[in-house]
């Protein structure tokens, strides 16, 4: 079968590039002076078993990472990423993921290596079994699978270009087959690019076993890793080979399962083996990439785009001896390979010259010109041994030590993950709020799926039980009409008066002209201008003294940007709290100081909020527990108030509010007050919100001042707003006071099951 013309063809051409990756990586848990960690796999990630993201591989310290499958590199490592995140952040604080695939030193006794504490008793006794065969010292090493599937658009244009083959399904066994065996055949390339296992630390090589001279470019991709026993022959021939010899192996006890068989390549189909001769190849698992210790993920997407480009090369070139072979004269070059120097230079040169020429090649044919720039890098990289990550460390463990590596960079990479604990790597762009729910999803091991990342919209599925939410905090046991009912705030009122609650008096206006007309009405007075549906407290400005007809109409102006009708309500006296409710509970209260700057008597107002503004948990768009301090329209009224303008120098200690409105969302402080207030308040949160309908929302009451915790106060109050969707992330990261997790408590009311396992 000719796939280099089959390559070219023009209906194939929008989908070369098309394909779907997945990707798995273990490491073992150390403490931060590099020995292995004593503790177990953290609780709080849930059952591993069934954890679709971490789980332990064959030790209790060996953590394995699965990413969900994905349509492009950047996205699968966008999950990586943030599954990085959450194995760091749920680990005990004093232990680190080993950034190498060689494990750090090892106890003397095989006893002190534990085998992974798994409920399913098969999986304890499979491990066990593989302890006795292989030895316990060698299932210690680690790596990363990669998982690649060509794009099925592609397999079918090819498929439909040819005619030997009837059916596309023993087309696309035939393309995996050739695909796999050109892998095996050529893989030494990979080894020497990307090998990254120089060195062994005391306790892999027990003293009776032999050993190669280190250093070497890859201990684990060779001989000396861990491999299968000699006996373990599988022919690549054709699929039903590898089937057939799998089966014997298993049946002869060569083998005690499938998964057993330890090759560079599997092929992949169903949940096992048996599944194959009906599923045919659906993917096929590369399993000889090292750990990279100089990725903070263990290996990074231009290697993996270069992998990429490879595979397409293997499906490009043509075999050129027999399939046995071919993939025999491929196990021998790559332990050659493998065991050579970092620094020494390969004796494959002619081959690796040709391997760039045909891809070169293939680029210009298929007009895959972004790829030439990785392919540039890595044909240097074949006559600069030391420029490879094997050469990178030899340098570095020549003058220090492995062991010295591994910490350096181990500390360094749990550092990052720490760096700014509210943010989810990969998924930065997305609101704080989402932020923290994904990070929950994926701690206890729920899967989801991003159905459309600016409009914060997720899928999560654990076994047969869906759920659709959207920001965080929108889900189903909301009904429609709830978030309609609070984004329009006539209707709030109208719904919370009728029902007894103390609300503020007020007018609605259609228009400019009209609400000018109620000025005389309102200036006298302590009023609230806003618009009808605004949120966040965008668009709103409270005179608590009166106002000038022109800051009256300023006021107005700026709130019909927001929206087409406003509100003039009548403003109550005293402190503004959010209550945040949740499942008829009260799960966090929060006041909320308004946006403001402390004076020194030398900088100006614009200064001082510059200063305000570095504070490492002030950012935008709700990326931040904080927002940063604006100082638009609004401020500058705020500020004319108080008779300052921006360049006003404050006096020392004079605080200058550049807001009325308390909402953290336009630079305010945020402050826990959960624990302060008395139970009445939260009885009167909680009933409010169920007369709206609704199962999650953050209610604002004004609370005369001094009737919190331990005062009677004679349910003296009003509701000012009611929120649909209410931010989560500035009641877990406060400005001051105990934070509460409200995302998980959300996962909770959706999830049950997953918290009573």
């Amino acid at each position: 079968m000719k796939f280099k013309e089959l390559l070219q063809q023009k209906n194939a051409r929008p989908y070369i590039m098309a394909a779907r990756f997945g990707l798995e990586k273990e490491s073992q848990r150390t403490t931060f002076d590099g020995q292995l960690a004593m503790t177990d796999h953290p609780t709080v990630l849930g059952n591993r078993t069934y954890h679709p993201y971490i789980q332990t591989d064959f030790s209790e310290t060996q953590m394995e990472l699965i990413t969900p499958v994905a349509n492009s590199i950047h996205e699968m490592m966008r999950y990586l990423a943030a599954i990085h995140d959450v194995a760091f952040r749920s680990m005990n604080k004093h232990e680190m993921l080993w950034p190498l695939s060689m494990p750090p030193k090892l106890p003397l006794k095989d006893e002190e290596i534990k085998i992974a504490k798994l409920e399913q008793y098969d999986g304890i006794l499979y491990r066990r079994y593989l302890a006795r065969e292989y030895g316990k010292r060698k299932q210690m090493v680690s790596g990363i699978h990669f998982n690649f599937e060509y794009d099925i658009e592609l397999v079918q244009q090819l498929f439909s270009a040819q005619t030997e083959y009837k059916t596309i399904e023993e087309f696309k066994n035939i393309l995996y087959m050739k695909v796999s065996r050109n892998y095996l055949r050529y893989r030494w390339l990979i080894t020497y690019l990307f090998g990254a296992s120089p060195v062994s630390e005391p306790g892999y090589f027990t003293e009776r076993e032999e050993r190669p001279k280190e250093p070497v470019r890859s201990l684990r991709n060779s001989a000396f890793g861990y491999k299968n026993n000699e006996n373990v022959k599988v022919s690549y021939e054709s699929l039903q080979h590898y089937i057939k010899d799998i089966h014997r192996m298993v049946e002869n006890g060569i083998l005690s399962e499938e998964k057993e068989f330890y090759s560079a390549v599997r092929l992949r189909g169903g949940k096992q083996m048996a599944d194959l001769p009906k599923t045919g190849v659906r993917y096929i698992e590369l399993r000889n990439l090292d750990l990279n210790p100089f990725a903070p993920l263990g290996v990074d997407e231009e290697s993996l785009e270069f992998i990429h480009l490879f595979m397409l090369y293997l499906l490009w070139t043509d075999e050129k001896e027999a399939p046995n072979d071919w993939v025999a004269t491929g196990d021998f070059l790559n332990e050659q390979v493998a065991l050579g120097h970092p620094f020494a230079q390969v004796k494959l040169l002619a081959e690796g010259d040709r391997i760039f020429a045909e891809m070169d090649e293939m680029i210009e044919s298929l007009g895959l010109f972004r790829a030439k720039k990785s392919l540039e890098v890595h044909r240097a990289q074949l006559r600069t041994p030391d420029l490879t990550i094997a050469g990178k460390m030899w340098t570095i463990i020549e003058s220090n030590s492995n062991h010295e590596l591994g910490i350096i960079f181990g500390k360094e990479f749990q550092g990052m993950a720490f760096e700014r604990p509210y943010q989810l790597a990969g998924f930065r762009n997305m609101e704080l709020s989402t932020q923290l729910f994904l990070f929950d999803i994926i701690q206890k091991g729920v899967e989801v799926e991003i159905l459309d990342e600016p409009e914060q919209f997720l899928k999560l599925k654990h076994n047969e039980h869906i759920e659709y939410v959207k920001n965080a905090n929108m889900t189903s046991k909301d009904n429609y009409v709830v978030p309609l009912i609070m984004e329009n705030k006539t209707v709030t009122k109208k719904v919370l008066a009728e029902a007894g609650f103390t609300v503020p008096a007020g007018d609605e206006f259609d228009t400019l002209e009209m609400a000018e007309q109620a000025y005389v009405k309102y200036s006298e007075k302590a009023f609230v201008i806003k618009p009808k549906t605004t949120n966040y407290g965008i668009g709103i400005t409270i005179f608590k003294e009166g106002a000038s007809l022109a800051d009256y109409t300023e006021a107005l102006q700026l709130a019909f940007k927001e929206d087409s009708a406003v509100l003039i309500e009548e403003f109550l006296p005293g402190t503004e709290y959010r209550f945040f409710v949740l499942d008829d509970q009260v799960r966090a209260i929060m006041l909320r100081v308004p946006a403001n700057v402390v004076g020194d008597g030398i900088r100006s107002v614009e200064a001082l909020v510059a200063e305000k503004n570095l504070d490492p948990l002030r950012g935008t768009h709700h990326r931040s527990p904080l927002e940063l301090i604006q100082l638009g329209d609004v401020e500058r009224l705020m500020l004319k108030e108080q008779n300052l303008l921006t360049t006003s120098v404050p006096e020392k200690d004079q605080i200058v509010y550049l807001r009325e409105n308390s909402n953290v969302s336009t630079g305010g402080d945020s402050i826990d007050v959960t624990d302060d207030f008395d139970e009445s308040y939260k009885q009167i949160a909680i009933e409010a919100v169920q007369a709206l309908g609704a199962k999650i929302c953050g209610i604002d009451l004004i609370v005369p001042d001094k009737s919190i915790k331990g005062t009677k106060h004679s349910r003296t109050y009003g509701i000012i707003e009611a929120n649909f969707n209410p931010a989560m992330h500035m009641h877990a990261y406060p400005h001051s006071g105990k934070g509460r997790h409200l995302t998980m408590d959300v996962l909770k009311m959706l999830y049950p099951e997953v918290f009573e396992k």
